[in-house]
């Protein structure tokens, strides 16, 4: 018998207006309940709950029979994989479902080296395969919604994790695709695991100011449709409250009270014409005092993501501010759901064409090189190029290129064309030669010189792009103009990186390390990972583990000597693994007991070094640590420096170590009870905590646990809110 959620899907699938294959979801379903019978979600529900729940989402989304046969199966061969194949999905439903499948599958049976790899693997593979079929995305951001709503039933810890990945790929991902209604409801529910005292408070705001002005939308709404039908317009009224996670980012983030708020209140006029969003908007002015400097107008310039409205915030007459977004019907579609509205609307909401030219930006993400990426140069590009705040820049021709925040005319020139980027000699703004690391702002007019006889970019570039495509066109100029350059480059740049260990080797043992470090990476010769090192294809930050790694099998353990004497200058974050105790690793001793000096307190995420001390074994330091600098002072000491770096499993562990914090505020009689309690809300640990003045500044020393300097860096994030802080600090113990 088929699950009463099943059957509200069939219903809805078969009201829809639209052809459904429901012989073929019914196998599906019947496919997926077989292969998950006995399994249960954390919340003691049958499994096929979630997989039914989520073929519910994107029938919301109006995507079609084998998207939602995907979103049964979703699950079926990453948890069921010994019962079920991606071959016999495809014999059953057909290849187009099991794409989808298959690009929402984790990479579950791939050994990665660290978990960090893993994650960016599963990410660039949904990448790939949004690349190739965006309704990709769609199911997973439905699978994602579905997992927060249900969230409640998982541990703090998992509830965490979870809420912070969703914060920073998944709704991002939403707003990026245009889908707003997903995008904001993952925003809160992320927002409630994150920080649940700063989202009560602000829902607490929420709740008063709309009890003191309860029919204050009412009123308005009432007051401009009145206005819009004596002149003869036939709209659509909307009203509504702005969203908790809106306003906790304006008051969090850029440090607001809730009075300073002025779109808390927003009225949406729908229109069947673009014409008619302009006439509204006039007569909404005629009504009402706006507010300088808080009208967009995003019809004439959409945003990357597709979105188009007028926005106005203007003063009602009992002076509540309140913000008006104006726009037509097929906008309104577009910004509801984005591009899934294609699939959804079937009446020419975007053609092709406009759909392909709208995911353009999936497909530069994913234009890899040969050569196996760097997960830090993924995520960066990811966090850059998908997730930050564009700027929108013009051509002398008035085209709009959109780039992210902060990129220069290089980048400018690279989203025109490789070739203009390549041949680039200059540029101008406004008419204006400038400097070519120059930001352009919104707005404004960019020329790019170019010439033929222009020798080709600068390796500095590199360090002054922003974006991923202006970085990646780049490198493949170097790697196809280059080779020979790239080779020598890249040769002195791993030499320097060899000598840093201190032992010699000979030219026997260097191409022994060097060939085994290509070989993991998938690089065909010596010679080839020198290019791909001189042009870029690989950092240093990638590269220096693994060339560690082999050093330490092939040359030191043929050397059976101690290293020689390191020197602070010299000390990396990963040596040879010699010595560990408490999750560090010393280079070049054995039989030394290893302890945290508590002048500086080390946690995982620090770079650290160690120091022989007398009698007592290995004291650990930041290297930053004052003492540390105090010693190197000292020439007599430099010889009992010894470099020393954290164990992988330390850094994804839920080991605890110390931490000293100095908390600075004004007169507050209640900051102990007020750090104490958000403290205890996040379950840290507090060993120790005095308070002195200093000045007209009150200081609360703290001695807490935490588990790495990420886990930190939430805890002083989280004591910064607190009212009358000033600042929060990490200090050394006195």
């Amino acid at each position: 018998m088929n699950r009463p959620e099943f059957q509200k899907l069939i219903k809805t699938l078969s009201g829809a207006g639209r052809h459904y294959d429901i012989e073929k979801i019914e196998s599906a379903y019947e496919y997926a309940r077989n292969l998950h019978a006995g399994q249960f979600r954390a919340s003691g529900e049958e499994y096929i709950t979630h997989p039914i729940a989520v073929a519910n989402l994107v029938a919301s989304l109006g995507l079609d029979t084998d998207s939602i046969c995907a979103a049964l199966l979703h699950d079926v061969v990453e948890d069921c994989g010994e019962r079920a194949s991606l071959e016999e999905i495809r014999d059953l439903f057909g290849a187009a479902t099991a794409e989808l499948v298959d690009g929402l599958t984790k990479l579950v049976q791939i050994h990665f080296e660290d978990r960090e790899g893993q994650n960016i693997e599963n990410l660039r593979k949904m990448f790939l395969a949004m690349n190739r079929d965006i309704r990709v995305i769609f199911i997973k951001l439905c699978d994602r919604l579905h997992n927060m709503r249900t969230l409640s039933a998982k541990p703090e810890e998992k509830q965490r994790m979870t809420a912070l990945e969703t914060m920073n790929v998944y709704a991002p991902l939403a707003h990026r695709l245009g889908m707003q209604k997903i995008k904001q409801e993952l925003e809160t529910l992320s927002l409630s695991y994150l920080d649940p005292i700063g989202y009560r408070e602000v829902q607490t705001h929420i709740e008063a100011k709309y009890g003191e002005n309860i029919d204050f939308v009412e009123n308005i709404r009432s007051q401009i449709s009145d206005r819009l039908a004596e002149a003869g317009y036939k709209v659509t009224l909307e009203g509504r409250v702005k969203s908790v996670y809106s306003i906790y980012r304006k008051m969090f983030e850029q440090n607001k009270s809730f009075d300073e708020i002025y779109d808390f209140y927003a009225l949406r006029v729908i229109t069947e014409t673009e014409l008619e969003c302009y006439a509204v908007l006039g007569i909404i002015h005629d009504m009402y005092n706006s507010v300088p400097g808080r009208f967009k107008d995003y019809i004439s310039t959409p945003k990357p993501n597709m979105y188009q409205s007028l926005h106005t915030t203007v003063i009602g007459r009992d002076g509540v501010p309140f913000e008006v977004q104006i726009r037509t019907w097929k906008m309104h579609q577009i910004a509801e759901y984005g591009i899934a509205a294609h699939w959804k609307y079937k009446t020419g909401v975007q053609s092709k064409a406009e759909i392909d030219e709208k995911l353009q930006w999936i497909s530069k993400l994913v234009e890899i090189e040969d050569e196996e990426i760097d997960p830090e140069e993924f995520m960066r590009s990811l966090k850059i190029d998908i997730f930050h705040d564009e700027t929108f820049v013009f051509t002398p021709k008035g085209d709009v290129i959109t780039l992210p925040q902060g990129s220069t005319v290089i980048d400018f020139a690279y989203a025109i064309h490789s070739a203009v980027g390549n041949k680039m000699t200059g540029a101008k703004i406004n008419g204006m030669i400038c400097p070519i690391d120059t930001v352009p702002q919104n707005g404004e007019i960019v020329e790019i010189i170019t010439s033929n006889s222009s020798k080709g970019p600068s390796r500095d570039w590199l360090k002054l792009v922003r974006t991923a495509e202006a970085r990646n066109k780049i490198r493949s100029w170097f790697k196809k103009e280059k080779r020979a350059e790239n080779i020598e480059v890249g040769k002195a740049e791993i030499e320097r990186e060899l000598k840093k260990y201190g032992v010699p080797y000979t030219e026997a043992q260097k191409s022994d390390v060097l060939g085994a470090v290509a070989s993991r990476l998938g690089i065909q010769s010596v010679e080839d990972l020198y290019n791909t090192v001189g042009y870029g294809g690989l950092t240093a930050s990638r590269l220096s583990g693994k060339l560690r790694d082999e050093f330490d099998r092939t040359v030191r353990q043929s050397a059976n000597a101690p290293a020689e004497p390191i020197s602070v200058e010299q000390v990396d974050t990963k040596p040879s693994k010699r010595r560990s105790a408490d999750g560090v690793i010393v280079d070049g001793l054995e039989g030394c007991s290893v302890k945290f000096a508590k002048c500086c307190n080390p946690l995982p995420g620090d770079r650290i070094i160690g120091f022989i001390t007398k009698g007592f074994g290995i004291s650990v330091h930041k290297c930053d640590c004052p003492n540390v600098a105090r010693l190197r002072e000292n020439s007599a000491s430099m010889d009992r420096f010894v470099s020393a770096y954290w164990q992988t499993r330390v850094t994804a562990s839920n080991d605890l170590f110390e931490a000293y914090l100095q908390v600075f505020a004004g007169d507050s009689l209640s900051l102990i009870a007020d750090i104490t309690s958000a403290l205890a809300d996040m379950k840290i640990v507090l060993h120790q905590i005095n308070m002195r003045k200093e000045g007209t500044e009150t200081v609360v020393s703290l001695v807490i646990s935490c588990k790495n300097l990420d886990h930190l860096n939430s805890i002083q994030s989280r004591l910064r809110q607190i009212s009358d802080v000033s600042r929060v600090v990490r200090g050394y113990t006195r």
